[in-house]
């Protein structure tokens, strides 16, 4: 089932008799695959004022369909012998420089070799607040984005460092090259986001969807694009991308959100887009420190940036964005 229907429940009224199938009916206005409305059909999960119906069946008009779609049963969490980057760790929190590629916390499709996999791998104890199949995570990022994620060791740590990312106290900054320039040194982009009403695997700038504000600065102009520093004001999945994709700069190899056009002009791997989460920053909740943490450029992505400034001598930089100012910033830009 989608991430997003499941443990959740709608309904919806045939408004005219018609030839439509039960089960096209439910995929059509659940967003879900026709086999996925089939079993929860045959699972008893769809009734027609509280009766039960094959798939088959064609609804008639004013008829009403009530549809539940249960959470996925938990699975056991295998832990993984896959290493990892890790950029600061204490008793409390660890920080992570995860690579391109790796899914973040197991799902269906994706049940090892994520990054979870590999924290339970690793031993020690991990915060069971963010649910059975995301132990420790405090927020994510996306496959093929690299760079800083936040690990709680325990609850408490979790729930802090939650609210902090909630009121906006832990200030996350990523590296972007977009295709075109920007009309401005600094623009921000404040639209809301919800789940594309056509394409339930994509994320789109759709009015009613969850408030969503990315502020864009400009580090340096090159002839197809940009250098960026995005500040997220807040975290939607694929907020940054559909951000830059809604204002005609989509992220240089982001096939999903139109960037993926002119890959290998600029250097990058199939299924890699530019977007690296650089700079982290927040007040340790238990130790009340202040934290500055780092992720240079991988390599690929140096590589990358090399190609597009036609400067081959960023390729060997360990942290190019240090030329480009991208840890320097106005004092009133805050979290």
């Amino acid at each position: 089932m989608s991430a997003l229907a499941q443990g959740t429940r709608f309904s919806f009224v045939c408004e005219a008799n018609s030839d439509v199938r039960l089960d096209s009916l439910v995929a059509t206005h659940g967003g879900l695959s026709r086999t996925q409305a089939a079993t929860l059909i045959a699972n008893g999960h769809v009734t027609l004022g509280g009766r039960r119906e094959k798939a088959s069946y064609k609804p008639v008009a004013g008829e009403s369909v009530d549809v539940f779609v249960p959470p996925p049963a938990p699975r056991e969490i295998l832990g993984e012998a896959i290493p990892l980057v890790v950029v600061y760790e204490d008793d409390d929190l660890v920080v992570i420089d995860k690579p391109a590629g790796m899914v973040v916390h197991p799902a269906p499709g994706n049940w090892t070799g994520t990054l979870v996999n590999a924290l339970v791998g690793r031993g020690g104890e991990l915060s069971e607040a963010g649910g059975d199949e995301r132990p420790g995570l405090v927020h994510r990022l996306d496959k093929d984005t690299s760079g800083l994620l936040l690990v709680a060791k325990h609850d408490r740590v979790h729930r802090l460092l939650s609210s902090a990312i909630a009121e906006r106290r832990v200030v996350r900054r990523y590296a972007a090259l977009i295709w075109g320039h920007l009309d401005a040194d600094e623009r921000t982009v404040d639209k809301p986001l919800a789940r594309d009403p056509r394409d339930r695997q994509r994320m789109a700038v759709v009015e009613g969807g969850k408030a969503a504000r990315t502020t864009f600065r400009r580090l340096a102009r090159f002839d197809a694009g940009d250098l960026l520093r995005a500040h997220l004001h807040t975290g939607r999945t694929h907020q940054i991308r559909v951000h830059l994709a809604s204002i005609g700069h989509p992220v240089m190899g982001d096939d999903t959100y139109g960037g993926g056009g002119g890959r290998a002009l600029i250097g990058l791997a199939p299924k890699r887009h530019f977007l690296h989460a650089a700079w982290l920053r927040f007040v340790h909740p238990m130790t009340r420190k202040a934290m500055d943490l780092r992720a240079p450029l991988p390599a690929d992505l140096r590589g990358s940036l090399a190609t597009v400034a036609d400067d081959p001598t960023l390729r060997d930089e360990r942290d190019p964005l240090e030329r480009y100012d991208f840890y320097v910033e106005p004092p009133e830009v805050g979290a």
